[in-house]
This record gives structure tokens, sequence and C-alpha cells, in this order.
């Protein structure tokens, strides 16, 4: 199946919409899949709201997302005469009319039909206008919309996702397929372009299915072969409305740059709406290609949920070598550092950080959120956890010897730093929870994080002896811990 061509036509009149991205998706892993082409169309004949910002952006996101496009992308405004030329030959195999019907004169027409009652779609009444007569009037200067001439027949296809879909003819109007100031529409150029492009296989969203019946008429009205069609259900809101930009961040630009990774995104949104046909809720960019077919889509619009996707993404962050995650927290780091958030000699500490709480965070910027005790004192100690791990008035105590024990280790390892917790829960004859809360309380302020000697041993010696004396005095000058609310 290498002759499989698919294409992705973005329109540069907005960035790309998450909803996009998944219809490149799509195409893209399907080409993938059956060793065929995945091409760019860019429809950028609506010249007042095209820009080359939006372009630039369609484009650096589909290459974020890994869907490398293998040939130079083609570009819809530069074909126009083309377009003509396919209405021109519609023309002359009687497969479309000029129409001189003004806006006003079919307006009336459409409501006269509809106050008698009239139900099926539009027929122009120039259709069966004489061709000689047709001529004269053009080359009078009369104004003219040039009209598919729709056939008697039903339009039968077999949808991808949908299965065997049939549209009446008599609901399909006689479309225009070349405007009065000579442009051509978007059917005409979808048509050819597609044809041109030798595309085989169109997956794009349900909202162009009414749009499908009136190009495949034209592909048989010129002798073409049309392409097969598969239409993907939109994706919902929370609230099962169409997605748009009032259930958050709606550009791929936009979630980018809050944090999500692009194999994140690959991932979450194939699988919205498709499934591999198993349990599997992360799969990689090779898992997607070699298992990817439109028979895994569901006929029902998905539910886009951004927690899911928050968890997605943590997923694949806890997967990335560490020197990645530290590439792409270096500037923020540094941000951080120039505002005077964070020391500037805390640098050191954000590899072990960074190796600490990947597993443990949605975003990259979560470790520098979260982990702020890497890189400076704790400034608080979380109230609620305070109350209940710090109430025995021995606490102190403990940590007082705590960090003489702990000073007096040589090597500072995970090993030797539980085994002093251990040995001296027993001399206590406490069980060792009750020293090792008011330690993570103490060095990081917070009552859940990493593993707790995996996190002594990354602080270092020197910074749990000093928080461990912090906390310790800090008790006995505030007295109880409800006071630390305070």
């Amino acid at each position: 199946m290498s002759n499989v061509r698919l294409r992705f036509a973005p329109s540069p009149t907005g960035f790309l919409h998450i909803g996009g991205a998944r219809t490149a998706i799509f195409n893209y892993l399907l080409a993938r899949k059956t060793g065929g082409s995945f091409l760019l169309r860019i429809e950028d004949t609506d010249k007042q709201r095209s820009k080359q910002e939006y372009e630039d952006d369609i484009l650096d996101a589909i290459r974020w997302l890994g869907l490398e496009w293998d040939e130079e992308p083609l570009r819809q405004s530069k074909r126009k005469t083309f377009h003509q030329e396919m209405v021109d030959e519609l023309i002359e195999r009687r497969k479309a009319f000029r129409c001189f019907l003004t806006p006003e004169e079919t307006q009336k027409l459409k409501q006269e039909r509809e106050a008698m009652g009239i139900h099926t779609a539009f027929r122009s009444p120039y259709r069966d206008i004489d061709p000689e007569e047709s001529e004269e009037k053009m080359i009078a200067g009369k104004p003219f919309a040039v009209r598919f001439y729709v056939p008697d027949e039903p339009v039968v296809y077999i949808d991808g996702v949908h299965g065997k879909v049939e549209i009446p003819a008599d609901s399909i109007e006689d479309f225009v397929l070349l405007r009065t100031d000579g442009t051509p529409t978007y059917q005409v150029a979808v048509v050819g372009d597609d044809y041109e492009m030798g595309i085989t296989h169109v997956v794009r969203g349900d909202d162009h299915i009414s749009n499908t019946p009136k190009q495949i008429l034209i592909y048989k009205a010129l002798g073409w072969t049309a392409p097969e069609f598969a239409h993907v259900p939109l994706i919902l809101g929370p609230d099962k409305k169409r997605l748009s930009k009032r259930h958050g961040a709606a550009a791929v630009t936009e979630y980018r740059e809050k944090g999500y990774l692009p194999e994140a995104i690959l991932s979450f949104m194939a699988m919205l709406g498709w499934s591999p046909g198993d349990d599997r809720e992360l799969m990689t960019h090779d898992e997607l290609v070699e298992v990817f077919t439109t028979e895994g889509i569901n006929k029902r619009s998905a539910v886009f949920d951004e927690r899911k996707l928050e968890w997605v993404n943590g997923q694949f962050l806890s997967m990335r070598e560490d020197d990645d995650i530290l590439e792409m927290l270096k500037q923020p780091f540094a941000d951080r550092v120039a505002d005077g958030r964070l020391p500037a000699g805390a640098a050191k500490m954000l590899p072990i950080a960074i190796h600490l709480l990947k597993s443990r965070s949605h975003f990259p910027a979560d470790i520098l959120d979260r982990g702020d005790y890497f890189f400076k004192e704790p400034e608080t100690v979380d109230a609620k956890a305070a109350k209940k791990r710090l109430k025995d008035p021995e606490t102190p105590a403990w940590l007082d010897e705590l960090a003489s024990r702990y000073n007096a280790i040589d090597e500072f390892t995970v090993e030797t730093t539980e085994q002093v917790i251990r040995v001296y829960s027993e001399e206590l004859e406490v069980g060792a929870g009750n020293l090792i809360h008011p330690i993570r309380l103490a060095v990081s302020g917070q009552p859940s994080g990493p593993g707790l000697f995996e996190l002594l041993e990354g602080l270092g010696k020197e910074t749990v002896v000093r928080r461990l004396k912090w906390l310790a005095e800090f008790l006995r000058e505030k007295g109880t811990p409800p006071d630390l609310e305070e």
C-alpha cells in the first residue's frame, strides 16, 4: 500500500487548534502505517484572514509533534487557474451551468419554496438553460455564478468510520462552483488539489461530512476516482459542547508553552476517540504507527479531559532522560534566579531535584515549584502535617539527636541515613514513623515527596543537619504545632 497518500490541509486563518492537530495526527499515522506519504496543503485562499504568522505557527506545531511531511507543501492560492479550468470542463460536459440569478432572486425563490412546503434541495431555474442562450447572456455581460448540475441518483459511499453512507439527491442543492467574481469555491479547490496531489484517503472531521457528497459528484463528473473518506467525530469539552477556547488552551502552541511534551500530546490526542483495541493509556510514536487503523476510530465524539492530559504528560515526563529535562529547565531556572526567587548558587541542586521529582511532576516547571526546598531553606512547614506529626513534646530533642548522629556519618548515603533512623527508633522504642515524618517536614516543609532517604542523600549532610536543628529550635521557641499556622 506504498501508494497511499494522505494530506492535512490547514487554513492559515488562525493558530493550529488542538482538534486540527488530531486530524493531522490521524492522517500522519495512517500514512506511516501503510508505508504511504503524508502531505501538507496550505489552504490560503482567504486573503483577508490568512496571515504568515498563522502559517508559521501551524508548520512549527506540526514539526513539534513529530509529524514530518514528505513533500513540499502545496499552496492553494497559486492554483486558481487550474480550478477555473475544472469549472470550464464541467460546463462543457453539461455537468455544470451558468446561473444568472442574483443573490436576492435566489433567496426569494428559496423563501417561496419554503412557504409552499417544499423541503427538497434548491434547484436553479437555469439548470436546463440552452447552452447557446447561456453563452449569449455571458457575452452580454450579465453576471453569473456557476452551479453544479446535481443528478437524480443518490450519492453512496463507504465511510472509514461510519460505514455505508447514502445521501438522497434531493437533499443536495445545485451548489455553487464559481462565484460571480470568478473565484472557485471550496468544493472545487479541494477536489482539484486532492486529485493533483494523488490523494487516496481523506481523513477529516465530521464537520466536513456535508461536503463529501458534493465532492464525490465533482469527481464522477470529471471522470476521476474519488479517494476513500473517513470522517472523525468532533472533540467535545467537559460540557459536551464543541471544544473551544472557553474550555482552556485551544492552540497547540499554548499547550507547548504550558509545559506539555510533544510525545504526550501525540499519545493523548491519537487516543482521543481512537482505541488500539486494548487497555493501553500511553503509546509512543512507534507504537501508534504500528497499530493505527481507521477502524479503531469511535463513531461517537470524545470528551477532552485536560486532567487526563496532565497525567499523560507526567507519565512521559518521568520517561524523559534527566539531561533532557535539565535542558528544558535551564532558562526557567535562570529567570527565577534573575528575579530573586531562587539563589544564584542553587543551580548545582537542579540535576538532583530533577532526578528525584520528575516521576512526581506533571510539568517540568513543577520541579521548580514543588521542589524549591532543594534550592533554598523551607519558608514554611505544612500546618496540617505539623499538627499531626510534630505533636510529641519529645520531637525537638529527637531532631537534635538525629542532627548530631547524621553529622557524625562519614558517608551520607541512602543506606546510612536509613540505618541511623532505624537504630535510634529502636533505642527510643518508638515506631520509625515518629522520626521519619518530622525529618521530612524539617528538610522540605512538606508532608510528602520523593523517598525520604533518597531525599536526604540528595540534599547532603550539611543541609540536612542544619534544617533538623532549625525545626528543633523552632518548636522549642514557638511551642505547640498549632502555632505554626500563625
